[in-house]
């Protein structure tokens, strides 16, 4: 049976890497996997490739020959809270899965908008049964340490990770209950309930443009005889209108008559000889205008009936796009019109794609409008294209929109369904994808993306190799390492206090024994992941002794929610100011006051209270300033010492970040005359960033004072938002704030400093991640070499092997999976916390509208408190009225509701309780993070279940 377990996750593995995060099944992979293998993972993973880490765990286990791994693997999804994957392999069956991509590709389309619309605390109450305890968590952490935006990105991408396939219901009713309307909107725009999108959100939000094209061209400059354009950067007219004449610029002359930089025809031609291309080039040598060349070449050779889709994966991107596109073609007398629109975010739901693409010629819009026209078949087939063009095609993976267009384009293909289906072209600056070690692995994944896109070309400058280099400057790499901040004394007091939470901690129990997760060092991700390993262990541990289980779980709870809090602010400090991090805690320690608090709590309070002025001296003091900023600074000055008129950018990994340091920026002296400006993602303020939301406009502001030769800012503080596709010509250097990334992104960041004699610095006290950014540099070597094994292989060769690619791919797509079957029998809810305080049986338990579990015992609320929920609002004809917690330990156990006029119904979330299972003699416990793990049956709510007697709680 190994050969066939290994094959069927080999079948799988998409979903697989698109899901696990493979942290979540530490103890497995303790168990079955190396040490070093465990630590790459982690080094993955802690540099935020999930997918990556996932990717690789598979390619280690698919060679483990150890008796009864699969089964261990299997178990270990399931008890991680993996259900739907569990039961996709255990069944064979993933197109449940398959299902909800749709949905998924939907949020991720509309997700620059819906972060700025929600604040992920709230959803999280209603989100329980489809993200899992420790990812709710890590998005409140997220939210109480660096604000909104971040924790709504991260619930983003929990969500593009779940396996729970009632998600999508969930959300929307999140939504609506928490009346953040506009989000709901861009979920749902057909909804006549909800608020139209206004004027004012159209630029920002929706964005569709329709022109017809008539603009003038100025020819290029002498240095420059045979460039189409100088750089795609020149062109800055609005769309629509035309270009002012330039000096000795030819006003009858027709931008297609130009011709193109040599190395721009070599990387066009095999798409002029009707092949499906890939080009590959890098980052500023104008493969944008390349594309608006062979759009012209094929409208005109093809002629009536031709249709050109170009696609941009970012709404900022898609912008540029569409105005070069509508600066490029013009009419001249005589001439038949371009007609060009563009759609992006909510316009594709409510504009028929079908009828732009029969009124238009060339069509520029994010990919996702094409996923939702398909699966709605507002178009039928992708035959109404006859030429795609995939900006930053390297993104054609997983469950990405562009390998969804392009599953369906090879299932007609494969399918000789008789469709004429469309020419392929892909844009990148790097084909390096995936987990490689070695050429052949490059290969092996280079040859996977080519059949995603179904191209088996790959073009590339070989000819005019040094015409490219004179127009394309790489910057000089250079890292600098620097001393973590061990000597700061505000280390040293925090962990102080941790390890005097651990002690009283080891002294009640052996919390060493519950987790296989090693301890590591405080202010780590490991430790955090063995403090939430131990949390979870907590809740299900049995004793001899009820009274001492309940005394001991309690406060075990205590001590490791406030181990987790302390570990949070060395995080925040390692990377910001340590003010920061003093400030998350006192938000946190008053929130524990608040509450209200037990023995336990009070004392750890005190501890905090007792160093607190301690703390605020040396957070307020600059005597241990963070080492990265003393290097950060000593970079800057020295730069701009030697050459005055130096364009920075700083790429940093939050947007919290980026206002932080734009703060110590502006309050230190040598700085200020840099007068930084911050370009970060659109959305809505967060409670410790004070740059708020950034619409179109704002960033348009930023970027042209950035650009401009008036001195009015010298560097830019920018997140991700700026590393693929945006153009910063005039930028020389580019300062790599502990942004790590793989081999497209190393290349896309390093791209950014396109002017002659750029550096780009890597600032980082981590070991690992400049390891990292080395063998980035390596693999770009490697992929180099495997581009050029693919070009030199035999066609036919290729060909075939694309092929068992694509019918593997469509064999993953077919599969089939059977619905879970639930076990009956008698079930307990405890307090997880108190573990004293019993809610209810599970009989009791009614299911209402696929989500909402309630309580129809109604003597809960003996065991139970209320007060008054601060926002009573409601979905569906349920409305929340009241908070719910357990009468023992406060802890939140989830709301109160009205449900067509029954007032007070409770409202649980699961993870709030330890399950004890009645069936066995020997007690024994389960815990659950969402509804839909439950092994236990829940019958649907029907009114009739409702005592007769039920009445309000106040009367």
């Amino acid at each position: 049976m190994s050969d066939e377990e290994k094959t069927n996750l080999r079948l799988y593995r998409k979903y697989i890497v698109d899901i696990l995060k493979p942290s979540y099944i530490r103890d497995f992979m303790v168990e079955y996997l190396d040490q070093d293998v465990l630590e790459q993972i982690s080094s993955y993973e802690d540099n935020n490739s999930v997918s990556r880490a996932a990717d690789y765990l598979l390619e280690k286990v698919c060679v483990l020959e150890t008796p009864g791994w699969y089964r261990a693997l299997l178990d270990a999804l399931h008890s991680a809270g993996y259900i739907g994957l569990y039961e996709a392999l255990q069944q064979g069956d993933f197109s449940p899965l398959e299902g909800i991509k749709e949905h998924k590709n939907l949020l991720g389309k509309i997700e620059p908008s819906f972060i700025r619309q929600i604040k992920p605390s709230e959803l999280l109450l209603h989100l329980q049964d489809c993200l899992m305890e420790r990812d709710c968590e890590a998005i409140q952490n997220k939210e109480e340490r660096v604000g909104d935006i971040a924790a709504a990105v991260l619930l983003t991408e929990c969500l593009k990770r779940t396996d729970c396939v009632n998600w999508f219901k969930l959300l929307k009713t999140a939504l609506f209950e928490c009346k953040f309307e506009f989000a709901l909107r861009l979920l749902d725009p057909d909804d006549p309930s909800l608020p139209a999108l206004g004027k004012e959100d159209d630029e920002e939000k929706l964005g569709v443009i329709e022109t017809t094209v008539s603009i003038q061209y100025r020819e290029g400059s002498d240095d420059e005889e045979d460039g189409l354009l100088q750089s795609v950067n020149q062109l800055a007219i609005e769309p629509g209108t035309a270009a002012p004449p330039a000096d000795g610029e030819t006003s009858g002359c027709r931008t297609g008559e130009k011709k193109l930089r040599k190395y721009q025809t070599e990387l066009a031609q095999p798409v002029y000889e009707g092949k499906n291309t890939i080009i590959c080039a890098p980052t500023g040598c104008g493969k944008t205008v390349v594309a608006l060349a062979i759009s012209e070449h094929h409208l005109e050779t093809r002629g009536q009936g031709s249709k050109v889709l170009f696609m941009a994966t970012k709404v900022d991107v898609f912008n540029q796009q569409l105005q070069l596109f509508t600066q490029y073609f013009r009419q001249r007398e005589g001439d038949v019109d371009v007609r060009i629109q563009g759609l992006c975010g909510g316009q594709g739901d409510e504009v028929s794609l079908s009828i732009v693409v029969e009124n238009n010629d060339i069509i520029v819009l994010t990919p996702q409008i094409v996923v939702n026209a398909l699966l709605t078949n507002d178009i039928t087939s992708l035959s109404c294209f006859s030429l795609l063009i995939f900006d930053e095609c390297h993104n054609t993976t997983g469950k990405h929109p562009y390998n969804i267009i392009m599953s369906k384009y090879l299932d007609c293909k494969l399918d000789k369904t008789g469709d004429t289906l469309p020419q392929i072209v892909g844009l990148t600056a790097s084909v390096g994808i995936g987990t490689f070690k070695n050429q052949d692995e490059a290969v092996q994944n280079i040859c996977q993306l080519c059949a995603n896109l179904n191209t088996e070309v790959i073009s590339t400058v070989e000819e005019n190799i040094q015409e490219l280099r004179s127009f394309v400057h790489t910057p000089e790499k250079e890292f600098r390492q620097v001393e973590e901040r061990k000597g700061d004394p505000f280390i040293r007091l925090i962990q102080d206090l941790m390890r005097r939470i651990e002690t009283l901690a080891k002294s009640l129990y052996d919390i060493g024994s519950l987790s296989s997760i090693q301890n590591s060092d405080y202010g780590s991700q490991k430790y955090e992941q063995w403090i939430v390993d131990v949390q979870q262990k907590c809740r299900v541990l049995i004793l001899d002794d009820k009274q001492q289980e309940s005394r001991v779980c309690r406060a075990l709870y205590n001590y490791t929610e406030h181990l987790r809090r302390y570990n949070d602010a060395l995080i925040i400090n390692e990377d910001a100011r340590t003010k920061d991090a003093l400030e998350y805690l006192c938000v946190f320690m008053e929130e524990v006051k608040q509450a209200g608090n037990d023995i336990t709590e009070t004392k750890l309070t005190q501890y905090f209270d007792v160093r607190v002025v301690q703390l605020r001296e040396l957070a307020n003091g600059c005597q241990y300033e963070n080492p990265k900023l003393i290097e950060l600074q000593f970079i800057l000055q020295e730069k701009y010492r030697m050459e005055p008129d130096t364009r920075t950018v700083l790429f940093v990994r939050t947007r919290a970040l980026a206002d932080a340091l734009k703060r110590w920026m502006e309050e230190t002296d040598c700085l200020q005359h840099l007068k930084p400006k911050v370009l970060i993602g659109r959305g809505k303020r967060s409670q410790l960033s004070t740059s708020g939301h950034m619409t179109l406009n704002d960033k348009k502001g930023v970027l042209d004072s950035f650009k401009s030769s008036s001195n009015q800012s010298k560097l830019l503080i920018a997140t991700s938002v700026a590393d693929e596709g945006i153009d910063l010509p005039q930028c020389n250097l580019v300062i790599m704030y502990e942004y790590v990334g793989n081999v497209v992104k190393m290349i896309q960041v390093r791209g950014r400093g396109r002017a002659k004699d750029s550096v780009c610095i890597l600032l980082s006290n981590k070991k690992e991640r400049i390891y990292k950014e080395k063998m980035n540099m390596h693999k770009e070597k490697i992929v180099e070499k495997a581009v050029l094994d693919i070009q030199t292989q035999k066609p036919q060769e290729l060909h075939d092997k694309m092929c068992v690619l694509q019918n593997q791919d469509r064999l993953q797509r077919q599969q089939k999976r059977a619905l879970p079957v639930r076990q009956e029998g008698d079930f307990t809810l405890i307090c997880s916390k108190c573990r004293v305080n019993t809610a209810c049986n599970s009989d009791d338990i009614r299911v209402l509208q696929g989500s909402h579990h309630i309580v129809l015992d109604r003597t809960l609320f003996s065991r139970a408190i209320t007060k008054p929920h601060p926002k009573p609002i409601g979905f569906c004809g349920l409305v929340k009225t009241r908070k719910l917690f357990c009468g023992e330990c406060s802890l939140d156990w989830g709301i109160v509701a009205t449900f067509q006029n029954i007032p007070d119904l409770p409202v649980l979330k699961i993870e709030s309780f330890a399950v004890e299972d009645r069936r066995t003699e020997t007690m024994r416990l389960l815990y659950f993070r969402k509804w839909r793990e439950v092994t236990f049956t829940i019958k649907p709510f029907k009114i009739s279940d409702v005592p007769h007697d039920w009445t309000p709680l106040d009367q």
